[in-house]
């Protein structure tokens, strides 16, 4: 019998349908995962929506599970949350994490997904791909105790980030946005908010999230001597100009580029792909992450949610996609 599932696909730039796909049933090695959640990562997402992924980048962006090419048609993702209906006993029925795109059901290999543990709810931890984003820039950055940090952008990274370096011992973090309502969010998260114009200076770090010309500029302007901004932004077909004439040389700052889709050199020796990403699962438990949680849709609206989130007209740190109905609304 012929098994389907819905799968959601990038037919053209800035146009998106759902398409009925085949469902192979899994091999001995392989999981059927039944989709509970999936987040949309709203800075990438919405570049690959709009075709802005430059040519030079098209192997270098590809997702875990992406099928078709740049910039159409693809099915593109990589924030899944579901339940494995088949495969290995030990899996069977577990809420798993999957580096895939938006789909009702699919077929990978059982080494593909990640236990989400217990304590931690499905509904949140569609974040893990990007906590781990913030874990490796951790370990890029090594915040020190006492450190005076800030993380310019307050999108879903730059929120993760500012939550996980909170936790170093004494650090003093402020999360800056030109969203005035994203204080709310910094005081979920526990971390003082500011606009960029009244930024604290004099910081020893800066992580760099905003993915705008400005927003680096900034970024570097609120720097002590011999600080370092840490770049996590994805500027697609965007050129960025810097004012290095400035202070940039006599202060000895410093720009540092961190990307997830490499271990950081400083764990590298003992830490493996899978290895991170169970970590970032780990540390979902904690609720102040539910901050960044701040819309839904279902799954048959995602044609109409994308066009939305890369145009504005709806406003989301992380906007998930439910697959089931919830009996009683709450998220879970």
């Amino acid at each position: 019998m012929r098994r389907t599932a819905r799968a959601f696909w990038v037919r053209s730039p800035g146009v998106g349908e759902v398409r009925e796909v085949d469902l192979p049933a899994p091999g001995p090695d392989e999981v059927l995962v039944r989709s509970v959640y999936s987040g949309i990562s709203r800075g990438t997402e919405t570049l690959v929506f709009g075709g802005g992924v430059p040519p030079n980048q098209y192997e270098v962006m590809r997702a875990p599970f992406q099928e078709g090419d740049f910039p159409g048609p693809l099915k593109y993702g990589y924030l899944n949350v579901g339940v494995v209906e088949e495969g290995p006993d030990t899996l069977v029925g577990r809420t798993v994490f999957t580096l895939y795109p938006h789909q009702t059901r699919f077929v990978v290999p059982a080494s593909a997904v990640s236990v989400v543990p217990e304590d931690v709810p499905a509904g949140r931890a569609v974040l893990a791909g990007v906590v781990e984003t913030a874990v490796n820039a951790l370990w890029d950055a090594a915040p020190l105790v006492g450190d005076r940090v800030t993380v310019v952008g307050a999108g879903m990274v730059g929120c993760c980030v500012a939550r996980l370096v909170s936790r170093t011992p004494g650090a003093r973090v402020q999360l800056i946005d030109v969203d005035p309502e994203r204080a709310e969010v910094a005081e979920r998260l526990g971390v003082d908010f500011a606009l960029p114009e009244a930024a604290e200076g004099g910081r020893d770090l800066v992580f760099h999230t905003s993915a705008s010309e400005a927003g680096l500029i900034r970024s570097l302007e609120l720097l002590h001597p011999e600080g370092e901004v840490v770049e996590l932004s994805w500027y697609g077909d965007r050129q960025v100009i810097l004012p290095l004439g400035e202070d940039f040389h006599s202060h000895r700052l410093a720009v540092r580029a961190s990307q997830v889709g490499m271990i950081s050199p400083a764990r590298r020796s003992r830490y493996d792909h899978s290895e991170r990403l169970a970590l970032a699962l780990r540390l979902l438990a904690d609720p102040a992450f539910d901050a960044l949680l701040s819309g839904r849709s279902g799954f048959e609206e995602l044609p109409e949610v994308l066009p939305a989130l890369a145009e504005g007209r709806l406003s989301a740190l992380c906007h998930r996609i439910v697959y089931e109905p919830e009996s009683d609304g709450s998220i879970v």
